[in-house]
């Protein structure tokens, strides 16, 4: 049984994006840049751990993925490396997610069970998505299957449900029907957002009448602005843009962080 659970005292994650350039074993890959793009994500973590976040998302931006839930072996050994190094760098406490995307689940788990990670965030875990690069279609039974060979029981698994990388294709399932499903094979907690405020809202407390007791993290669309709203209803976040100086994909601002993380927790006062 995974330990990865939101507190329970009220208090709400703050867990930072910490996207990656393209890694080695990728079309995009920049040869030499390994490096460099290790000490950037290692940096964003401390700029996170330094402003008072709980945890961060290590997030591949590949460009172009398989749609099959596989990775290549230089792509893994270099996510492997980026998490350690996260790993090291921040303190006990601090959460550490691995994401492949776009669903490379099993490649996940044994990097967060080998390398010091906390949890995984799933592209699909259940059922399946229509993205740019084909049709992603989830294995619940071969990712939990390898959740338990390798020993992974207790990294976290925190399951898309209706976000930008994740909409129900077919039989035109409710996000709380799908989130109820991803729960029902295994799921930890439920990511999900919408650039509409009240929309997201609404999908919160449809997915907490279905699935009571589920944790719910936002997966994008929040900011200073409307963070103190948004985290009243969910049970934490993961933030990106707005922590990044210049935007999407610019270095993390620790004084951004301290702002945000500020907010969330007057919220829980």
């Amino acid at each position: 049984m995974s330990t990865w659970t939101t507190p329970g005292d009220g208090h709400k994650l703050v867990l930072g994006m910490v996207h990656l350039a393209p890694l080695p074993g990728t079309p995009f890959h920049e040869t030499g840049t390994f490096p460099r793009i290790l000490d950037t994500a290692v940096a964003s973590a401390r700029a996170l751990y330094e402003g008072g976040a709980d945890g961060c998302l290590i997030q591949t931006v590949d460009r172009v993925y398989s749609v099959a839930d596989e990775s290549d072996p230089a792509r893994t050994v270099a996510m492997g490396l980026i998490t350690r190094a996260v790993a090291e760098a921040t303190g006990e406490g601090f959460r550490v997610g691995v994401q492949l995307m776009r669903n490379a689940n099993k490649a996940s788990l044994a990097v967060a069970r080998v390398a010091g990670g906390d949890f995984i965030r799933a592209g699909a875990l259940v059922g399946q998505t229509l993205t740019a690069h084909g049709m992603v279609r989830a294995d619940p039974l071969e990712v939990m299957a390898y959740r338990r060979a390798i020993g992974a029981e207790d990294i976290g698994i925190v399951a898309e449900v209706d976000s930008m990388h994740f909409t129900w294709f077919g039989g035109g399932k409710t996000t709380a029907e799908v989130a109820r499903a991803a729960r029902g094979v295994g799921a930890d907690a439920v990511s999900l957002c919408h650039p509409d405020e009240r929309t997201a809202l609404e999908m919160i407390a449809s997915v907490r009448d279905a699935a009571p007791g589920l944790p719910v993290i936002l997966a994008g669309h929040t900011h200073h602005d409307n963070a103190a709203r948004l985290l009243a209803a969910a049970d934490g976040a993961f933030v990106g843009t707005c922590l990044e100086r210049g935007g999407w994909g610019g270095a993390i601002d620790v004084d951004r962080v301290r702002a945000y993380v500020d907010i969330v927790r007057g919220v829980e006062r």
